[in-house]
């Protein structure tokens, strides 16, 4: 559902409660491909404060004792990160990923007949990424690929592993299947950081594989017609897929890599399949055109955009969409539902403020002084001013921007930030004058909380997912 909560529903009529999961009608059908979270922010691992970290989450709600097959990615499938780096709400960059499937087909003798196994280990392994791999019988390795200038009409330069004699391909750890079967998995899928040789820049670091879901949010009751107390306490107990996993594609690159016209980049991760296999009745532009016949399917840029602010019948419109066409959907932004819930169901009076400015600076042009971009198109996506030094963990607040920390959402987004209470406060008018959002400064929250002392503070970031066996 994607994240955005609520309170983006308000924000930028692209924004919405949790992050993304099964946000759409038609991404429910194939959950591969459907993005929940993206996070964009100055990396705050000591020493690496001349690069930029991108977190794109892909299959939701994952349970870890999901087996025998587990959460492969799909090999048909383009998964991509797009930088706009000059404001104009085309991509300027684009990282593809491309995954490829091997099966071993392994087989065991039975009263003398080889026959083959229906299960995806059958025995355990060691912590390299190579160790043991007459066991496996999935593996599953990806390439980086560069496409500079708008994706349809221009061919990706692979990226290289420069942890492996500059080869193209990168190995993709196993899901967390249990202790018997990775008896150290931290260090195992540890060791499928690599070094990257980036295509007209130079290295960076990247991981592709399962983690623990990094999002909190108490979604049952988000959903339940926010069967919350919107004033009540904060606390861990209260996020509802706490024991969910993700799949993660996350990518740490120069500044100097993704700098353009000013210090301020925006970012969006899309899904595309082939245009044969999906096929979305009205759908906006997305991969259709120019050199490759791939229809996108999937689209997330400020969290819960779609599940909380697009119209019911515009779901899978978005998802299929660029935002060079956001001009389509405006009026969620300016005339967000959200808020009006908000008072239909708690009594708290909705800003008073059409068209609603404060939330079109916030998820649309950016902040003026702080992360929007000069000669700026309106447009959802993620904004980072690359030129605001990052915190270190310690140092960050939960709320970002909300709370004086000019490094934090919605300038960027860094896993710590509890984006479902900064969007619910920002829906209600924290942005606003008092007189014209009454209820604007309010501690309003979802009762579940995150913040940076949750998670690594080194590269990737998102933990150990949660293994498939308790045991």
């Amino acid at each position: 559902m994607k994240r955005t909560l609520l309170l983006l529903a308000l924000a930028a009529s692209s924004h919405a409660f949790a992050s993304s999961h099964r946000e759409a009608p038609g991404i429910t059908e194939i959950p591969k491909v459907d993005a929940t979270d993206f996070y964009m922010f100055r990396s705050y691992e000591a020493g690496r404060d001349g690069f930029v970290t991108f977190i794109a989450n892909y299959l939701p709600l994952q349970d870890a004792y999901g087996g025998p097959n587990y959460f492969s990615m799909d090999p048909d499938a383009l998964y991509e990160i797009h930088v706009d780096n000059n404001g104009d709400a085309i991509e300027d960059l684009t990282f593809q990923f491309r995954f490829q499937n091997f099966s071993q087909d392994l087989k065991i003798p039975v009263n003398g007949v080889p026959v083959a196994v229906p299960l995806i280990n059958i025995g355990a392994f060691g912590t390299t990424p190579e160790a043991n791999d007459n066991v496996k019988n999935l593996l599953e390795t990806y390439t980086v690929g560069v496409i500079r200038g708008e994706r349809d009409f221009n061919d990706p330069q692979l990226a290289q592993n420069a942890s492996m004699s500059n080869v193209t391909r990168f190995r993709k750890p196993f899901d967390y299947i249990g202790t018997k079967s990775q008896p150290n998995y931290a260090q195992y899928a540890d060791n499928h950081i690599w070094r990257i040789a980036i295509p007209g820049c130079s290295e960076g670091r990247v991981f592709v594989g399962q983690r623990r879901d990094p999002f909190s949010v108490n979604l049952g009751e988000i959903f339940d017609l926010i069967n919350t107390n919107p004033l009540g306490p904060v606390n861990g107990e209260t996020n509802t897929i706490a024991d969910k996993n993700v799949t993660s594609l996350i990518l740490e690159v120069p500044i100097a890599c993704v700098r353009g016209n000013s210090d301020i980049i925006g970012a969006w991760t899309t899904a595309s399949l082939p245009s044969r296999d999906f096929a979305l009745t009205n759908a906006g532009s997305g991969g259709t055109s120019g050199k490759r016949p791939f229809r996108q399917v999937s689209r997330l840029g400020a969290p819960l955009v779609n599940e909380v602010v697009i119209g019911v019948p515009d779901k899978d419109r978005f998802n299929a969409s660029e935002p060079r066409n956001d001009g389509q959907f405006a009026q969620y932004v300016t005339n967000p539902t959200l808020p009006e819930l908000i008072e239909i169901l708690f009594a708290a009076p909705a800003p008073n403020l059409f068209p609603r400015t404060d939330l079109i600076a916030a998820f649309l042009t950016g902040v003026s002084g702080l992360n929007q971009p000069p000669g700026v198109t309106a447009s959802e996506m993620l904004r980072l001013n690359m030129g605001i030094a990052a915190k270190a963990a310690a140092a960050q607040n939960n709320l970002g921007v909300l709370g004086g920390d000019t490094a934090g959402f919605p300038n960027g987004r860094r896993p710590g930030d509890d984006v479902v209470d900064i969007e619910l406060r920002v829906a209600m008018g924290a942005l606003l004058p008092s007189d014209v959002a009454p209820a604007g400064q309010l501690p309003i929250t979802d009762g579940a909380t995150v913040n940076a002392g949750q998670f690594r503070t080194t590269f990737p970031y998102l933990n150990t997912p949660v293994p498939g066996a308790r045991n």
